[in-house]
């Protein structure tokens, strides 16, 4: 059994954190002895189209930083995908942005949700911009104790790397009571910083990038536990 990822986003060998996400992967892999394999799909390749088509025969799915993204509605059909066809899926900086974003256009019904990078004036900025940039700068992060991200890392707080300019507004936090998505990890300042689904064999979208443990040769609980629910979905 080989285990099928696919790293939607829009490939540029340039981003550190795409350099490092097959490495992490291989590196899970190893940590449970299951082979992976990873294709990039960019997120033109999903507009209008069935998602199945090009998602299909794939274990799990990683929607990657690096956003905006060529096509908007084609990272957002790819999480939806994921999250509908109880695929396991991982977002990280970028693709956690866009997990929140889809989630409140198609579940909570908000259609006028949007990214301020990329509309400025938007009605309803869920994603905007950081106080403070947090560009390739490490921060401490708290786990909402019985969650799963708190279970798979096994503490209560970590530190982790983080490349971004824009994040989930703590304005709009409220929007997601009650709801199975939810946030698992907060930073010092009272900012989200990761979120999950519950009901769902492997949902966790994360403002950090654990995938840079890859380029360190170091295994990470959150690739290994993402993985792992793959190779769960593979057999």
């Amino acid at each position: 059994m080989t285990v099928k990822i696919a790293l939607v986003g829009d490939f540029n060998p340039d981003v550190t954190a795409h350099q490092a996400i097959p490495k992490a992967l291989d590196i899970a892999g190893s940590q449970i002895d299951v082979p992976v394999t990873s294709d990039w799909i960019s997120t033109t390749a999903l507009d209008d189209i069935d998602p199945e088509g090009l998602l299909g025969s794939y274990h799990g799915i990683w929607c990657v930083p690096a956003s905006p993204y060529q096509s908007f509605d084609g990272a957002l059909a790819a999480i939806g995908y994921a999250r509908t066809r109880n695929v396991p899926f991982m977002g990280t900086c970028g693709g956690y942005q866009h997990a929140v974003l889809e989630y409140a256009r198609n579940v909570l019904g908000l259609g006028n949700a949007a990214n301020a990078e990329i509309d400025p004036e938007a009605e309803l900025p869920l994603i905007a911009p950081l106080v403070c940039a947090l560009i390739d700068q490490d921060g401490g992060i708290d786990l909402v104790k019985d969650s799963s991200i708190h279970r798979y890392y096994g503490v209560d707080r970590v530190s982790e790397t983080y490349r971004c300019s824009y994040g989930f507004n703590r304005d709009y936090v409220g929007l997601l009571d009650g709801q199975p998505l939810s946030v698992s990890a907060w930073d010092q300042d009272g900012d989200p910083r990761a979120v999950e689904l519950d009901g769902h064999p492997f949902f966790i979208g994360t403002a950090f990038q654990p995938e840079r443990s890859g380029l360190r040769g170091e295994s990470h609980p959150l690739i290994t536990a993402f993985v792992r629910a793959a190779a769960t979905k593979a057999t």
